[in-house]
Order: structure tokens, then sequence, then C-alpha cells
């Protein structure tokens, strides 16, 4: 797809859709007055007939040749004092999927008059009709569905530029996200999945390390290498780096689960629960999309994005319940269910980051039901040993309009993974505050370096937003903006922090 940006006003431009804003209570924008008038009040008889104007209400009116686009899409953006970027998002993205789903390729939009820079309002837009347009078919038949090919922005002020390109380059790192997530295990095990992540090395300058199952088990990653027993594709652990030129620049560490497919090894899933096991790598793509933003936006920290890479299945290898394995830290787990793998992969992935100097370590993982049962699709989870970082996480998902709900980092719940045979079990013996057991135990191998866990497995599909797939059963990315603007804003601080100190 492409991208126009114009200074003139989308009015007076041929398209094969128009979109305007509207606001709850019937105030219009600017371009939608002007489309109002030349379509004879339509847009405003649209509200008498019960269009509400809240963020993601649509309404579509075929111009009969009074203005130069062949329709005008009318989006509902709320109230007008209450609008922020994330009702911007919600607008945009509903509007063009209605002028899609009319048939049209060619979209144009004025940049929404509301009460945000312009370079925000832009971005947001751009952002939205990125990821609303997002389709994954590579394994269906073409069809003759209609797709939009261009879009353009317009709208007054050095800005639009700026905001359009962030947009997009936040969307297409979403996009990687879900291709990756979405991929079915077959076609990418962990070694595609290392050599998707080495292309995108190759595509960005971020300089990158694989280490294959020798490397793995000269190492010691002792973890990783027992969730991949089972499988006939060898494990990976891979390291992406971003180096920002500054001398002295902290490191953030982004590390992600990436079980390419989830069988639950010998604690086996029922088949219904394997059916959407491909996208349990959603963490490792969110970390990916992340560090392929991070290399574009170029913020002034180093990052790290570590994923590692396995399949959880069954074979006369695969591990055992009951099983004690030493993990790189060298810690020992014992295995009281292969079905909670996650935090084993992760916890040899952490203590790589942790080993490579990180300021900051952050994973992402879609990793426990617990998750879902208590928060459903709406918000992830979060868990963060450092009051500051946590805040700086969900200050970032707040901005990307991704939500995350606090559960707490207390010793108490360290008691329920306690060993009777090793240093720790993977699972509590109870059924119980599953989805903060699942974070305690990743925990441990972060040292003392400030921590913060995010459980994505409710959020990592099934949301309902305009922006997001409509399938429940596709990933969309989750997390993905969150993490590439945390770069952003730790950054920021750090780069205040010094100030103040020097």
């Amino acid at each position: 797809m492409q991208y126009e940006i114009s200074g003139r006003t989308a009015v007076d431009e041929a398209a094969d859709a128009l979109i305007v804003g509207g606001f709850a209570g019937g105030r219009l924008t600017a371009a939608a007055r002007a489309c109002d008038e030349r379509l004879q009040g339509a847009l405003r008889e649209a509200y008498a007939a019960g269009f509400d104007g809240r963020a993601g209400s649509v309404r579509i009116f075929f111009t009969g040749g009074r203005l130069p686009a062949r329709h005008v899409v009318l989006a509902g953006l709320g109230p007008q004092e209450e609008v922020g970027a994330e009702e911007v998002r919600r607008a945009a993205a509903a509007a063009v999927r209605a002028a899609e789903a009319a048939g049209a390729r060619l979209v144009r939009a004025d940049v929404f008059d509301v009460d945000l820079p312009g370079t925000a309002v832009a971005q947001a837009m751009t952002e939205a009709i990125g990821m609303a347009l997002y389709r994954f078919d590579r394994y269906r038949a073409p069809g003759d569905e209609p797709r939009v090919e261009t879009v353009g922005l317009h709208g007054e002020g050095r800005g639009l530029a700026a905001g359009v390109r962030r947009g997009r380059t936040l969307a297409e790192a979403v996009a990687l996200a879900r291709d990756l997530a979405n991929e079915p295990g077959n076609a990418l095990p962990p070694r595609a999945f290392a050599e998707r992540l080495r292309q995108l090395a190759q595509v960005t300058g971020l300089s990158i390390e694989v280490w294959d199952e020798d490397r793995l088990a000269a190492e010691g990653c002792g973890a990783i290498l027992a969730v991949g027993s089972g499988s006939a594709e060898p494990p990976r652990l891979v390291a992406l780096r971003y180096t920002c030129g500054r001398k002295g620049a902290p490191l953030l560490a982004l590390v992600g689960k990436g079980i390419t497919f989830d069988a639950g090894g010998l604690s086996i899933k029922t088949a219904a629960g394997m059916e959407t096991m491909r996208t349990d790598k959603s963490g490792a793509a969110a970390v990916a999309g992340a560090m392929r933003a991070i290399a574009e936006l170029r913020p002034a920290v180093d990052v790290i994005g570590v994923v590692a890479l396995a399949e959880n299945v069954i074979s006369g290898c695969a591990y055992r319940p009951g099983d004690v394995i030493r993990t790189l830290a060298g810690k020992t787990v014992e295995v009281a269910n292969t079905d909670a793998e996650g935090r084993l992969v992760l916890a040899d992935a952490v203590t790589y980051a942790a080993r490579q100097g990180a300021r900051w370590i952050v994973d992402i993982a879609t990793l426990t039901g617990a998750a879902v049962v208590a928060l459903g699709h709406e918000m992830g989870v979060i868990m963060a040993s450092d009051e500051d970082l946590g805040g700086a996480v969900q200050a970032a998902g707040a901005a990307a309009g991704e939500r995350f709900w606090p559960l707490p980092v207390d010793e108490a719940y360290r008691e329920l993974i306690r060993s009777s045979y090793a240093d720790i079990r993977n699972v509590a013996r109870e059924r119980e505050a599953g989805a903060i057991v699942g974070g305690m135990f990743i925990r441990e191998f972060a040292g003392d370096t400030p921590w913060c866990h995010l459980d994505i497995a409710g959020a990592a599909s099934g949301q309902k937003r305009p922006y997001h797939p409509e399938s429940q059963d596709i990933a969309n990315g989750f997390g993905t903006r969150t993490l590439a603007l945390l770069a952003e804003r730790l950054a920021a601080e750090a780069a205040e922090a010094e100030e103040a100190g020097g």
C-alpha cells in the first residue's frame, strides 16, 4: 500500500472514498462540515437517524457527483473533549475498512482537527489504517476482494510527514509481528524463525547472534534444550542488537517466548487446545517487530531483542514430568508440568539478557491460561520488580492503546514454586495464582536487574478493535508498539537523568 501526503484539503481531491470525522453529539470536523454542505445536510441527518458518533462507528454516503470523491465515510470520534490518540485510531481504522468494503482503492482523509498535535494525529491515523488493512492470506487462493492500494493524508504543518512516517513504521512493525505469530508450525519451526530474523537484521542493519543446539549445549542452556528435546526441529536462541551510537548508553533487553508450536509435551493439551498454538510465539514475534521499529526510530538507548525458540511436542526423546533440568543460570528446575514450557525457555533467555549487562529486562509471552481467565482479551498482565520500569511500560502501553493490569510481585508467592528435589518447580502444586506464579518463576533469572513481565496470553488475539484482525484466530501483534515506544521513553528518561546529574 502507498501513502500520499498533501497540504491541500482532501475535500477537493478525487478519490474512491473520503474519510471525515464526526463527534458524539452531532458536531463535525471542518472537513465533514464542508462535505455536509455539498451533500445537502446528509451527514447531520445521519445523527438524527441514529448515528451516535462514538469512536469506531461509521456511516458511508454515495456523493452522486456532488464531490470529487465517490463516497464519503463519516467516522465517529466520540465526545470532542475526550478524543485522544486511541479514539483517532479507532475512527480511522473503522472508516478505512468501510471504504475498502465499498470497493475503494484510493482513499483520502483530512487529518482530523482534534485537540492533539497534528503530528500525533497523523501518526495515529497512519498507524491504524496500516493495521486495519492487514491480511494474513498467504495460504488462501487469490480472490477478488477489494483492496485499498493508496491512502492520501491531507493536512497543514511540517509535522504531517513526520507523523505519517512514524505511524507507518509502527504499523509495519506490527505487520511483521503478526506475520511471524500467524505462520503455522510446519512453515516456521525454530530454525526458519531464526532465518527470518537473519533477513530482518540484513535489512535493518541490526546485528544478530544465533545459538544452535550445539552452542546451546556448550553454554549450558538446559531449559531451552529440554523443551525442544521432543522435536526433530532443534531449538534456537537468537539475539538482535541495536546500538544507538551514544557512548555509555544503557541497555534495554526485550525477551520473547517463541514456542513455534505447543502440543503441551507429555502433559499434552486437548485437541481444541492445540488448534491455535501456532501463535504461542507471539511474544517472540512482538520482540522482532519492536526491533524493526527501533532500528528505524533510533532511540538514544541500546536495545537487545532476545528470543527463545523451541517446539514443544511429544516423542520418545521428550522431557518428562518429574525431570530435573539445569538452566543457564545454574539453577535446577523440577519439571512438574511440560505444558509450562514458556517460563522454561524464558529462564535461559532472561539469564542471557542479564549477562549482556542490561539495565532493564522486559519479557513478553503468551504464558498462562490464568491470564485469560483473569483478564480475558482486553488487556495483558504486567508484573514488575521495579516501580519505575513498570510505570514506564504502562505509560508506553497507554500511548499505544495497549493496556496492562498489574499483578503483585511478592515473596509469598515464591513459596508456591518451592521444590523438594530442585531449586524451584516450574508450576505450583495447586491450581492457584497461575499468572503470578509464572511471572515469579521468570523473575528468579533476572537477578538484581530491574525486570518486568508481560503475559499477553489473552491480549495477543481476540481483541475487539477496528484495527485488529476480525478473526479471533489471527494474532494481532499486541505488545509490539508498547516495546518500541518503551525504548524511546527509557532513552528520554536516561537522558534527563544524565543531564540532571551532570
